[in-house]
C-alpha cells in the first residue's frame, strides 16, 4: 500500500509541473541554435547582417533582430508571426516585396520554422561554443548489476573510462556496435606515432609483445609521456600553430635566427608546462615579474611574424600587418574562432563588432618590434667575458650608484630597449636625408631629420650606433628647431658600426630634436644611424672608475653575441594609440579605442591589467567559454584524425556542429578542473580509452552507417603526418639522429631549388648525424619550404595552419621512391633484412615487421618477392645499374635487389598510414 501511495504522490507532482511549465506532448518547441540560426546565416545575413544592414536591420544580434528598423517597426513581434513584416515578406507573393530579394522563395520547411519561432516567443538562443561549458553527467552503459560488478556484461567489459561511455551511448542511438581492440603491434606502432611521433624500435616491438600483464599497455603510455621524443612530436604540432620558420618571408625571406622557440616548446612538453602557464609565457612572459630568458623566448610565438626587407616598402605598414596576424592568430589558435573578417567589418555570423577587434589589437599594439632589419628586440646570450663585465658593472652600480638603475641596466644589455629605431626620424632634407634601403637613416652634408615626443626628464646620456666612411664629420643634436640650442655636438668616428655615449643636458618634458650632419670634406658621403637611447646614468660622472665602467658598459653594447628575437613592451613616449581602422585600411584612422575583449565572451576581471598579460590571464582562468574546449579538440584531432569539432577553425555558427557535445564539455572541464591543464594527463586519459584502442578495419555496416568514422565505432586510420613519414624512414633503417634541439640543419634537398637573389644563401647540406636528424629541425625557408615535405601537406607556414587537410597524390609516391633520404633508409634497412633470414620472403617477412610490427599480406608477399628475384636478374647482368643506385661500386646485386624492395616496401599505402 505504501509503494502505491508513493507513485501517486509522484504521478500528482509530476502532473503539476507539466501543467505548470505549459508543456504538450503535442507541441514541437523550435531550437534557435539548430534550426533557425542556421537559416538566419544561409538566407538572411548577407544583407542583414555584420556586413551589410538593408533598411538598418540585422539578424545578428538580438537586440537588432527583435529592434526596430529603419521604418520604425518591428519586423518580429515576438509572438504573433501573421503580424510580423519578417513573416509577411517570406510568404507574399509579390516578388518585390518578397524576401530574400530577388532569390527563390524560401522552401515550405524552413518557412514553417520562423512561423513557429515567431509564435513561440521568437526566443532567442545563445550559440553553444559561446556559452561556458559544463559538466555533464556520464551516460550509464550495461546493465545495472554489470555496473555494480555482481556480473559481467558486453559494454562494461568494453568501457576503460567515461569517454567511451559517451562513445557507447551515441553508438546505440545509431544502432553500433564499437570494435575489439587492435592487435598488440598494431596498437602499439598507433601509440608510439601518436605520442612521440616515432614507430617503435624492433626491441620496444619485442619487449611489450611477449608482456601479458594487465597494465603492459599503460606501462607503455607512461614511458611514452617521460620521453624525450614525446616533447619533439608536440612541438612539431605548435610550430603549425606558431607559422615557425628560419625566415623572415615576403620577397627576400632573409634568414631569422629563432630556433631557441623551438627549444623551449620541446622542453615545454616534456615537462608538462600546464597549458595555462605555457598560453601566458607565450603570449606574455615579458610582462611576467622579473623574466627568466626562458619566458623572454617563448614570446618568440609572436615574432614568427614575417617581416619584409625589400627595398622601398613601409615599416609601418608591415608593423600593422604583423599586429593583425597576431589578434587573428591568437584567435585562430586559443579561441577557434573566424576574428579576421572583423578586421574590416562587424562579423558577418558571429557576435563580433568592428570595434572590438581594434580594442583586442590595442592589447598587442605596443611591442617595440617595428618591421625593421635587424629584428630588434632580441634576447642577447654573450660570451662569458662579456656576462662577467655585465656582472661587474651591476655590482659596481650597486656600490657606488643608483641601486634602482641596475634594472634598467640588465633590461638594456638583455633587449636593447627601450630606444628609437632611426626610421623614427623623420627624413626632412630633401636629396640629402634618406631611409637608406628602407632600413636605416642616412644622412649626407647640410642633411637633417627630426625626432618627434623625446621624454629627456632625468636622461643625462645619449647613445647612439652610427657609421660612417665620411672625414672629420660633424653630427649635431639640436633641441625644438635647426636653429635651436645645441645639447650634443659629436664628432662622427670613422668607422663601421659603433656604438657610442654622449653626455646631454636633461630637460623635463617632451621635446623634439633635430640631427644636422656637417661633414664638408666628403660630402657625399652617407652617416648611417641604426638607433639612438637616451638614459639616465647610473651614477655621478665623478664616482669613482666611472669611466672604466662606461667603457665596459660601451663594450657590452658593442659585443657580438647570439640572439632571438622576442617580446617586448612599449613604455612612456613609446606607447601607441590604437585607432579603428575604417574598413580595415590601416592608412584611414577611425575613433581611438582602449584595451578591451569582446562582450560576447566572458568578462575581464577588473583586477587583470589592460595589456598582453591581463589579456592572457583572461584566456585562461578557467571563466572563458572557448579556450579549454579548443585546446582539447585539437589534441583530440591529432589522435583521431578529426576533431570532436570537425572545423577546428571555427567553432563559430558557420563552423561544423560537434559530434558529441558532452564528452568535448567532459573533456574541457576537466583538462583545465581536474587535470590542471597538465597534457600529458589529457592525452594518457585519451589513449587509454577502449575508443582509441579500437582496431581500425571499418566492417561493411560501418561503411553504410559511419564512412568517415565520426561516431567512433572503429579505430583511427589517416595517413602519417610528413614529419612522420620522414622520421619513420630514419627510425627503421636505423639512422636517425637523437640529437636533440640547437639550430636548424640542412638534410638531403634537390639542387636549385632554392633562389636567393638578394642574400645569395644557399642550401648547405649539413654534416655527418646532422642530416638525419628530426624532420622538426629541418630548416623551414618560407618561400621555399623543404620539398618533400610540402609533397606531403606542410603549410608554407607564412600564417599560423590550425590543420592540416590530407591529400593523396603521386607526387607523394615519387618523394618515398626517390628522395635520398627515403633511398638511402632503403638501402640502409635492406641491410638489417638481409641478416634476417635465410629466403628472400622471410627476409621481406622480417623487414615489413621491423616496419609495421606485424605479419605482412601473403599477396603482398608475393609480389615484393617476385620484384626482389627480377630486379636481382637485372642488377646481376647489369651490376653498373647497381652501383648507381648506391652510388658506390662495392654492392652486390643481392644488396641492390633488396635495396629496391625495402624501398617499395617504404611506399606502401599501410606504411605511410597510421592504423
Amino acid at each position: 500500500m505504501k509503494y502505491y501511495k508513493l507513485l501517486l504522490i509522484v504521478i500528482l507532482i509530476s502532473t503539476t509541473s507539466v501543467l505548470m511549465v505549459g508543456w504538450s506532448p503535442f507541441s514541437e518547441e523550435i531550437d534557435f541554435n539548430t534550426q533557425v540560426k542556421p537559416i538566419l546565416n544561409k538566407r538572411c545575413v548577407a544583407c542583414h547582417g555584420g556586413v551589410k544592414k538593408a533598411s538598418n536591420y540585422s539578424v545578428l544580434f538580438s537586440h537588432e533582430a527583435l529592434g526596430k528598423a529603419k521604418s520604425g517597426k518591428h519586423p518580429i513581434i515576438a509572438g504573433d508571426a501573421e503580424e510580423s513584416d519578417f513573416y509577411k515578406r517570406l510568404v507574399t507573393d509579390d516578388e518585390e516585396l518578397r524576401m530574400p530579394k530577388n532569390e527563390e522563395k524560401l522552401p515550405e520547411e524552413e518557412i514553417e520554422i520562423l512561423r513557429k519561432w515567431i509564435d513561440q516567443g521568437a526566443k532567442w538562443g545563445e550559440h553553444w561554443a559561446f556559452q561556458a561549458p559544463k559538466n555533464p553527467s556520464v551516460p550509464s552503459v550495461g546493465s545495472f548489476f554489470g555496473r555494480i560488478g555482481l556480473w559481467k556484461d558486453e559494454e562494461n567489459e568494453w568501457t576503460k573510462n567515461e569517454i567511451d561511455n559517451f562513445i557507447l551511448d551515441k553508438l546505440k542511438q545509431e544502432s553500433l556496435k564499437p570494435s575489439k581492440e587492435a592487435e598488440k603491434g598494431t596498437l602499439l606502432r598507433r601509440v608510439f606515432i601518436d605520442l612521440t611521433g616515432l614507430p617503435p624500435t624492433e626491441a620496444q616491438t619485442k619487449a611489450f609483445l611477449i608482456d601479458n600483464s594487465a597494465n603492459a599497455y599503460e606501462k607503455v603510455v607512461d614511458s611514452l609521456l617521460a620521453s624525450k621524443a614525446y616533447g619533439e612530436r608536440w612541438a612539431g604540432m605548435w610550430l603549425d600553430l606558431a607559422r615557425y620558420a628560419d625566415t623572415k618571408g615576403y620577397e627576400r625571406d632573409g634568414g631569422r635566427s629563432i630556433w631557441r622557440y623551438r627549444d623551449y616548446l620541446i622542453k615545454a612538453f616534456n615537462d608538462d608546462k600546464p597549458f595555462d602557464q605555457f598560453t601566458i609565457e607565450q603570449l606574455a612572459g615579458d610582462l611576467l615579474p622579473n623574466p627568466t630568458d626562458e619566458q623572454l623566448i617563448a614570446t618568440g610565438f609572436h615574432r614568427n611574424t614575417m617581416t619584409n626587407d625589400e627595398g622601398g616598402t613601409v615599416d609601418e605598414e608591415f608593423r600593422v600587418a604583423a599586429v593583425i596576424d597576431r589578434v587573428n592568430t591568437t584567435f585562430d589558435v586559443w579561441q577557434g574562432i573566424t576574428f579576421g573578417c572583423v578586421q574590416c567589418h562587424t562579423h558577418p555570423y558571429d557576435p563580433f563588432l568592428h570595434d572590438e577587434y581594434y580594442k583586442v589589437m590595442a592589447f598587442f599594439n605596443n611591442t617595440r618590434d617595428e618591421d625593421v632589419e635587424s629584428e630588434t628586440p632580441y634576447l642577447r646570450f654573450y660570451k662569458t667575458e662579456d656576462s662577467l663585465k655585465i656582472q661587474e658593472v651591476k655590482d659596481w652600480i650597486r656600490l657606488h650608484g643608483n641601486k634602482n638603475k641596475v634594472k634598467d641596466f640588465e633590461k638594456f644589455v638583455r633587449v636593447l630597449e627601450p630606444k628609437f629605431n632611426s626610421h623614427s626620424i623623420e627624413q626632412l632634407s630633401a636629396g640629402t636625408s634618406a631611409l637608406l634601403d628602407s632600413k636605416y637613416l642616412g644622412l649626407q652634408h647640410s642633411g637633417y631629420g627630426r625626432l618627434k615626443n623625446v621624454d629627456l626628464t632625468n636622461k643625462n646620456r645619449l647613445v647612439i650606433n652610427f657609421r660612417t666612411n665620411a672625414e672629420n664629420a660633424i653630427l649635431e643634436v639640436r633641441e625644438a628647431s635647426l636653429d635651436g640650442r645645441i645639447i650634443q655636438k659629436i664628432r662622427v668616428p670613422s668607422k663601421k658600426d659603433t656604438i657610442m655615449f654622449y653626455p646631454i643636458e636633461p630637460m623635463a618634458g617632451l621635446h623634439d630634436l633635430y640631427f644636422k650632419l656637417h661633414s664638408p670634406k666628403n660630402p657625399k658621403e652617407w652617416l648611417t644611424v641604426k638607433w639612438v637611447s637616451f638614459q639616465e646614468t647610473f651614477a655621478n660622472p665623478a664616482s669613482v672608475d666611472y669611466a672604466v665602467i662606461e667603457k665596459k658598459y660601451q663594450s657590452i653594447l658593442s659585443a657580438k653575441a647570439e640572439k632571438t628575437p622576442v617580446m617586448i613592451e612599449g613604455e612612456g613616449e613609446l606607447k601607441r594609440k590604437t585607432h579603428v581602422f575604417e574598413r580595415g585600411n590601416w592608412l584611414v584612422l577611425g575613433k581611438e579605442v582602449k584595451p578591451d575583449v569582446p562582450k560576447y565572451l566572458a568578462s575581464m576581471p577588473k583586477e587583470y591589467p589592460k595589456n598582453r598579460l591581463g589579456f592572457a590571464k583572461w584566456l585562461v582562468d578557467g571563466n572563458h567559454p572557448l579556450t579549454a574546449r579548443v585546446a582539447v579538440n585539437r589534441f583530440w584531432e591529432q589522435l583521431f584524425g578529426t576533431g570532436i569539432v570537425e572545423t577546428i577553425e571555427d567553432f563559430g555558427t558557420q563552423g561544423f556542429a560537434p559530434t558529441h557535445p558532452e564528452l568535448l564539455d567532459y573533456l574541457a572541464v576537466k583538462y583545465q578542473n581536474e587535470f590542471k591543464w597538465s597534457t600529458k594527463r589529457l592525452l594518457k586519459y585519451i589513449v587509454m580509452s577502449a575508443t582509441y584502442r579500437q582496431d581500425s578495419k571499418a566492417t561493411k555496416e560501418h561503411l553504410e552507417k559511419d564512412p568517415y568514422n565520426k561516431l567512433y565505432a572503429r579505430g583511427p586510420r589517416i595517413r602519417l603526418s610528413a614529419e612522420q613519414v620522414r622520421d619513420q624512414a630514419l627510425v627503421v633503417s636505423g639512422i636517425i639522429s637523437r640529437k636533440m634541439y640547437g639550430p636548424s640543419v640542412m638534410p638531403y634537398q634537390p639542387d636549385g631549388l632554392w633562389q636567393s637573389p638578394w642574400s645569395g644563401e644557399t642550401w648547405k647540406l649539413s654534416e655527418g648525424e646532422d642530416k638525419y636528424r628530426r624532420a622538426l629541425y629541418t630548416y623551414w625557408k618560407r618561400t621555399a619550404p623543404y620539398p618533400s615535405m610540402m609533397a606531403f601537406d606542410s603549410p608554407t607556414r607564412e600564417f599560423c595552419q590550425l590543420r592540416r587537410i590530407r591529400t593523396n597524390t603521386p607526387l607523394q609516391a615519387l618523394v618515398t621512391l626517390n628522395d635520398p633520404v627515403y633511398v638511402e633508409a632503403a638501402q640502409q634497412l635492406a641491410k638489417k633484412m638481409l641478416e634476417k633470414g635465410k629466403t628472400p620472403e622471410q627476409q621481406i617477412q622480417s623487414g615489413f615487421e621491423i616496419v609495421m610490427m606485424r605479419k605482412i599480406d601473403p599477396k603482398k608477399l608475393t609480389v615484393l618477392a617476385k620484384l626482389y628475384r627480377d630486379t636481382e636478374k637485372i642488377y646481376v647482368k647489369n651490376p653498373v645499374e647497381a652501383y648507381k643506385f648506391f652510388g658506390r661500386s662495392d654492392v652486390s646485386p643481392r644488396l641492390a635487389a633488396m635495396a629496391i624492395t625495402a624501398n617499395t616496401m617504404l611506399n606502401l599505402d599501410e606504411v605511410v598510414t597510421k592504423e
